[in-house]
């Protein structure tokens, strides 16, 4: 007959980690867990409880092995229990039968204390559903309320106080060992985010860069060793769900003169991971910031672009209709490029988030001046990004000429842009101009000079002095 044994740890039967956990976040609502767990096993099946996942584990994604290769161990069975004992469950657990109910009154500026004993109908619990409303009968009575505090003997039978995985193991040989657990949870997350200073004038930025860990996965990690993994894992996420509210600690940010950086990195497989280089915890409902990137002096110029026909674009095919694209806004957008490279202080793998772009003004004040987001950025890439319109800068589009030859399956179309500048200064505006016609064009006529951006777009760089109006023609000739 083979041996049978039950296996409990830390008093109420359940199995708790010993040793530092690890964490390795993804930015996809989900982390993989590493737990210490202690084991005293017997030779044949042992019976073993493990109370330290989390509430939101995907439990066909345990793994349970001793990291040392001593032992051979096989999880016969593993069963889930995500219902921890609470008001409503144990009275489900107490149907049919009677207990106390404390109620306190207030009589004459004294508070009375009574216990009133009610039949347990109907408990109102639900398991996986939406509670209904209790029975309670009290004094030959029914009630559809709780006539006080529910005063419970015990906890019940078969009652767990945490999410718990039980276990059927199947040990080789009987010993004693720190095994490690590892598996998939939902409830984690990460994002990164960049504050970009820029000086009253002038083209240069400091830059700080923040990582946001947030734990909603029902469980707090003391003294965890945290990886964060940046790229775009491919993994079938679960419907959305309503997160809890959250607490925030704010800290953990390093001085740039620091001895050891707060975060390092490294390339892994074909994404990045980010290691937070002391241990730290992460509570339950908590979200956590880490400051990871801190450079100064990088040259993010700042550049106007004008796209009068932004709407509009080829979509293949022939587009005769005189009309299309002949509307034009007078927005020109305001963006700033830096080079992620180590020429221009930076040169790590920025993970995909959030640029806010603040700029001192005459008083030395920050004031925001716009944010957008950027994917995750290799190193040596250009970043660019949109902040906004400018508010002195004025763009004119209109349709000057157009002709089209049927039977020589032609069309001619001729445009004028007019740049106005209202700033105190001198710049340099790009000016887009989307090819729509036909894949088969020719610029026949320009006022000034373009550069070929790609198979249907041209770009004009066009320098416009203070209060000044500067205008640009161009005519094209599209066959098919």
């Amino acid at each position: 007959m083979k041996a049978f044994a039950f296996v409990v740890f830390t008093g109420l039967s359940a199995l708790a980690a010993s040793a530092q956990p690890a964490l390795t976040i993804y930015n996809q609502n989900f982390a993989v867990v590493r737990d210490t767990v202690p084991l005293d096993l017997q030779a044949g099946v042992n019976s073993v409880r493990y109370a330290g996942a989390t509430a939101q584990v995907e439990p066909d994604s345990v793994i349970l092995r001793d990291p040392a290769g001593a032992h051979a161990l096989q999880i016969l069975e593993q069963n889930y229990r995500n219902d921890p004992v609470s008001e409503s469950l144990l009275l489900s657990l107490f149907e049919g039968k009677t207990v106390e109910f404390e109620n306190i009154r207030t009589k004459d500026n004294t508070q009375i204390r009574e216990l009133i004993p009610g039949k347990v109908i109907r408990s109102g619990y639900v398991p996986g559903g939406e509670a209904v409303q209790p029975i309670i009968e009290v004094n030959g009575k029914l009630q559809f309320s709780l006539p006080g505090t529910p005063l419970f003997p015990d906890l019940g039978d078969d009652t767990v106080l945490a999410p718990t995985l039980n276990w059927l193991l199947q040990s080789s040989e009987p010993g004693k060992f720190d095994a490690e657990v590892g598996y998939v949870t939902g409830g984690f997350d990460w994002s990164a985010s960049y504050n970009l200073v820029s000086p009253e004038k002038g083209d240069f930025v400091d830059i700080v860069g923040w990582i946001t860990i947030n734990n909603q996965s029902g469980k707090t990690f003391k003294n965890a060793k945290i990886k964060l993994l940046a790229g775009d894992v491919n993994k079938i996420q679960p419907p959305a769900m309503n997160r809890p509210m959250f607490r925030r600690a704010m800290g953990m940010s390093m001085m740039a003169n620091s001895v050891e950086p707060p975060v390092t990195e490294k390339a892994f497989d074909e994404f990045h991971l980010y290691s937070i280089g002391r241990p730290t915890t992460l509570h339950d409902r908590e979200t956590k910031q880490v400051e990871f990137v801190h450079a100064e002096k990088i040259l993010a110029p700042t550049i106007y672009v004008y796209n009068g026909a932004s709407d509009y674009g080829f979509y293949g095919g022939v587009n005769i209709d005189q009309g299309y694209g002949s509307a034009g806004n007078k927005k020109i957008i305001v963006q700033r490029e830096f080079v992620n490279a180590e020429t221009n202080q930076l040169g790590m793998p920025l993970p995909k988030g959030k640029l806010r772009f603040y700029r001192r003004d005459d008083d030395g004040q920050l004031q925001f001046v716009g944010e957008n987001e950027i994917d995750h950025t290799p190193r040596n890439e250009t970043v660019r990004v949109t902040t906004g319109n400018s508010f002195d800068l004025v763009g004119e589009r209109k349709q000057t000429d157009f002709h089209i030859d049927t039977t020589g399956k032609s069309a001619d179309e001729s445009f004028e842009i007019k740049l106005r500048n209202h700033k105190k200064e001198a710049v340099v505006i790009r000016v887009v101009e989307p090819l729509y016609r036909s894949a088969n064009w020719n610029v026949t006529a320009k006022s000034d000079e373009f550069v070929k951006k790609d198979s249907q777009t041209i770009e004009f760089r066009v320098p416009v002095k203070p209060d000044e109006e500067r205008t640009v023609t161009y005519s094209v000739h599209y066959t098919w």
